[in-house]
């Protein structure tokens, strides 16, 4: 590209004059679950200014032709159409309807149209899915619910998912994991335009963490997508999970396959969206991370219960993906919790509410140098069912505070 051509396309992504950044364009569709439709709805479209939280101007949208049915069958009518988007400098996308479905045509006409006038664009959840729909995410680091990444991964190998973050800014593009991490990414946008004070009052007034550590790893369970179940590499994953505590590595996996170590890593990958190595070193924390929770064992003896050749090799992959040492995870979990006979674990999916701090300056580079996708896990989730079926939710009341995990913005 010419210096000349840069210079113009970098002109086109401005904000165009009749675009304000405070104007936000909230685009439902039909089928869409009505919490994550609602969080940009309470975030930007209520006037808090006696709290010190600066004014938005909320502009509801629907994508396709009303009424909009959404969760537990409620019709909604949205006062705005798709033009209304032109007037944005904010537009969120917070949920879409169903993961295999592609998304109306005129929908994906107004968000292209609207990046390119210089507009903030958002997915929130699902959201994602139509932003990759656009091709918004191309070549860009993204997020979504960990449940749905590898679909999201597979379906637009160009995007760079990383199922680890509870959202990713990439400047004029952002995207957020599922639910709560919504009002994460919200409260970050308020953080970005109007500075930590203005989004500090506005949690207040939500009464959540004005900013959460980590990501989605304690989040990730242990079952087989969908993808891979009729798979012949299914069953040496599934003999890996109940295998867990015994010290076996990739090359036992490979042979167990009957492939060689480099097309069994390719094979892996391009099922799951995830390196083996790392998503056997991942399955070995979440296990440890259960004992944790559940047993009386020692930290070296839940290392030897896991897999792990030594308690020292447990603590330094412990802390790279929970930020905590075993020790400290286990205090700060018993902490919070009454004992009553033994230690109750946490149920599947949940996990506790964390405050959070972060940047995303690193996170292009990281997704760049490992490829289409980063994943830390090939266990995400049972298939891919559609939102409005019950799913995993993050903020549970009661649980512990536990020490964090990798920042986000």
């Amino acid at each position: 590209m010419s210096q000349d051509s840069a210079a113009a396309t970098e002109a086109v992504r401005k904000l165009s004059g009749r675009r304000r950044r405070e104007v936000v364009a909230v685009l439902l569709f039909s089928g869409g679950p009505i919490f994550e439709s609602s969080i940009p709805l309470s975030v930007f479209g209520i006037d808090r200014q006696d709290a010190g939280v600066p004014r938005y101007r909320l502009l509801v949208c629907g994508g396709e032709e009303g009424p909009l049915r959404t969760t537990g069958g409620l019709e909604l009518t949205a006062p705005y159409g798709l033009e209304a988007i032109s007037r944005a400098g904010t537009v969120v996308v917070p949920a879409w309807r169903s993961i295999t479905s592609p998304p109306p045509a005129e929908a994906l006409d107004a968000l292209r149209r609207a990046h390119e006038e210089g507009a903030r664009i958002v997915g929130l959840c699902t959201g994602a899915f139509v932003l990759a729909a656009a091709g918004l995410l191309d070549g860009r680091p993204a997020t979504t619910h960990w449940m749905y990444a590898p679909t999201l991964a597979k379906r637009y190998p160009s995007v760079h998912v990383d199922p680890r973050e509870l959202f990713v800014d990439d400047g004029d593009v952002l995207t957020s994991a599922g639910t709560a991490a919504g009002i994460d990414l919200c409260l970050h946008i308020v953080r970005t335009d109007h500075g930590t004070e203005a989004a500090g009052a506005l949690a207040r007034r939500l009464v959540v963490p004005s900013r959460r550590s980590g990501g989605q790893e304690r989040y990730l369970d242990r079952s087989l997508p969908e993808e891979i179940g009729s798979d012949p590499l299914a069953e040496v994953v599934a003999w890996a999970l109940e295998h867990l505590h015994e010290q076996f590595d990739v090359e036992t996996l490979a042979a167990r396959a009957y492939m060689s170590r480099r097309t069994f890593d390719r094979r892996f990958r391009s099922l799951t969206g995830s390196a083996p190595l790392q998503w056997l070193i991942t399955q070995r924390v979440l296990q440890a991370q259960r004992l944790l929770e559940t047993s009386e064992h020692s930290v070296d003896e839940v290392a030897g219960r896991c897999g792990f050749r030594s308690p020292v090799a447990l603590r330094g992959h412990f802390r790279r993906q929970l930020g905590s040492s075993p020790a400290a995870y286990r205090a700060a979990y018993r902490a919070r919790r009454p004992q009553s006979g033994g230690v109750e674990p946490l149920s599947p999916g949940i996990d506790p509410i964390v405050p959070a701090q972060g940047s995303s300056a690193g996170r292009r580079a990281a997704a760049t140098a490992s490829g289409p996708s980063v994943f830390t896990s090939a266990a995400v989730g049972a298939g891919h069912p559609e939102h409005g079926k019950p799913g995993p939710d993050v903020y549970a009341a009661g649980r512990p505070t536990l020490p964090g995990q990798r920042s986000a913005p």
